[in-house]
């Protein structure tokens, strides 16, 4: 039986530091919560766009700093925004601060607004995903080779470094977002050790898990290597509801469940989450 892991999720967006802060510290302390993430976007995913939002990757290295045991990351990174190598030396630092405690979370990047109210250049959909593929793989070299080189059609170093390495050996795992059946999970079965799918019903999961298992075999990879991980919205006055909608995920074959917390976050959430959803799914799997 595949190993069944629940994290949770703070977007930083219409709440504070300190808000987020308290999440994930209690949540550090709840040995049945395994994972904790955060978004990559720099506007609200809502209506009104104008409000606070904290940029992902540095809030990401404060809590590495601030918690214990853990694992952290993006949910997920959008390629776009940063140069692969860039990325590669931000991601193996918050490695290094939280003492090899990173999932690496990363996508093609898709929200049109924000690229274009800051000029970032947002690429065709198969475009996007082609960089994304090749970023994977100049990510991958810098965290592996002292001098890493790569000659793309989108990216190229030469003789560069990415010191000090991640502490996680090879290197940490990567996570990658998206539903795209031809070169998305395609993508995911190449490099990630844990794929998820950003939305859809229980049938969409199954469908797209069947896909991902036959891109697996199409390249000699062992389907059960990558966990498959859905973010569920959590209903704080009806965690009934919520450990319902997860039930039916787990039976379709989910084992990585993030459970997305929106602030204001009710006092005692995390306490509550393992108690009346966490504890009983993991103890009918027993």
């Amino acid at each position: 039986m595949a190993h069944l892991s629940f994290g949770v999720k703070t977007a930083p967006q219409w709440t504070t530091y300190e808000d987020m802060l308290a999440i994930w510290q209690a949540a550090d302390e709840e040995p049945l919560l395994e994972h904790a993430w955060l978004f990559d976007h720099f506007f609200p995913l809502t209506q009104d766009m104008s409000g606070p939002c904290l940029e992902g990757w540095t809030v990401l290295a404060a809590f590495a700093a601030v918690t214990k045991r853990i694992r952290l990351g993006l949910m997920v990174t959008g390629n776009t925004y940063r140069h692969p190598a860039v990325l590669a030396n931000i991601a193996a630092t918050v490695d290094v601060i939280s003492k090899g405690r990173l999932d690496f979370g990363i996508g093609a990047g898709w929200n049109e607004y924000e690229h274009s109210a800051y000029g970032i250049p947002l690429y065709k959909p198969g475009e996007r995903l082609r960089r994304l593929d090749e970023a994977c793989e100049v990510i991958k070299r810098l965290w592996t080779e002292k001098q890493a080189n790569f000659e793309g059609r989108y990216y190229q170093i030469k003789d560069a470094y990415c010191e000090p390495k991640p502490v996680q050996q090879p290197y940490p795992p990567f996570v990658i977002g998206g539903g795209g059946e031809k070169l998305t999970l395609r993508i995911v079965a190449k490099y990630a050790s844990v794929w998820n799918m950003a939305g859809g019903s229980t049938e969409d999961f199954k469908r797209k898990n069947a896909i991902l298992d036959e891109h697996c075999a199409a390249i000699g990879r062992n389907p059960a290597e990558i966990a498959r991980s859905i973010q569920v919205p959590i209903n704080p006055d009806n965690l009934q509801e919520t450990r319902k909608t997860t039930q039916d995920y787990i039976e379709a074959g989910v084992n990585h469940i993030i459970l997305n917390i929106r602030p204001p976050y009710p006092e005692g959430i995390v306490r509550r989450l393992v108690q009346e959803v966490v504890e009983p799914l993991k103890s009918s799997r027993a």
